[in-house]
């Protein structure tokens, strides 16, 4: 369940989204409501959200300063909340690295809909922080997955073990199928519901695994390794690698120390 808290200094709209969304039934809970910037900042900082929607015109501290602020601190998703008339400040959130926007009067199905975006966004991140933390313990453990699959036909267990073997050329959910004489949208469903995951999601983080184990060797440079782990488009590589660790390849390499 996601941890959200809300910025808002007009009380009808700030109690309105607190009390009548199904936040329960976006598998949210509201952890706290702020009336002001400088409340939410301190509301952020003790309660450590994962999701903060903000207005951007507060007293104290407007919404966008107290982001700026916060993400210093902490790594949280931030949506705003605005009106056209203040869209120009909502493309500077947007910039601010904010992940979505909402216009007032806020729409609950639209909420609903983004909500479960970030979730889904946010498990991603989980999964690839795990990757990444645990890269050269080989955690990310194919043999664990491939044993997950139970089913006679064993359709799912063959698609990891050809991302195990194959993950430096160029494959899809389709070209298995095609191999293993199965409809894309079964072995699709089969394989998030044995993985939990979707399976250009598991390559990507089992890509993105193997390039942090050679990025820390400090032997290759970083095109060499897009190739070495099957991103045959440099650019597309480093975009992946960022979407995954929330850093690019050479921010990595510079955290980490290697030369």
């Amino acid at each position: 369940m996601l941890k959200v808290i809300i910025a808002e200094d007009e009380d009808i709209i700030r109690k309105g989204l607190v009390s009548t969304l199904d936040w329960v039934g976006m598998d949210c809970m509201v952890v706290a409501d702020a009336r002001n910037g400088i409340e939410g900042l301190e509301m952020i900082l003790e309660f450590k959200p994962d999701v903060v929607i903000t207005d951007i015109k507060m007293p104290g501290l407007d919404g966008i300063e107290m982001l700026r602020q916060a993400s210093s601190k902490l790594r949280f998703k931030s949506i705003i909340l605005t009106s056209y008339a203040e869209f120009e400040y909502a493309r500077q959130a947007i910039e601010l690295k904010a992940c979505d926007y909402l216009l007032k009067p806020v729409d609950e199905d639209k909420v609903r809909a983004l909500m479960g975006r970030v979730h889904e966004e946010i498990e991603i991140e989980r999964s690839a922080v795990a990757a990444i933390e645990n890269a050269k313990k080989d955690s990310f453990d194919l043999a664990k997955y491939i044993q997950m699959d139970k089913s006679e036909s064993g359709y799912v267990a063959e698609a990891i073990r050809r991302i195990q073997s194959d993950y430096r050329e160029k494959i899809s959910i389709e070209s298995i199928s095609d191999d293993l004489l199965v409809s894309s949208s079964y072995l699709t469903r089969k394989f998030k519901e044995v993985t939990g995951h979707k399976f250009l999601d598991f390559l990507n983080l089992f890509r993105v695994q193997q390039a942090v184990k050679l990025l820390s060797t400090g032997r290759y440079r970083v095109y060499e390794i897009s190739e070495m782990t099957g991103f045959t488009d440099y650019k597309h590589f480093c975009t992946v690698f960022k979407r995954y660790t929330s850093m690019s390849p050479m921010t990595y390499t510079k955290k980490k120390g290697i030369q």
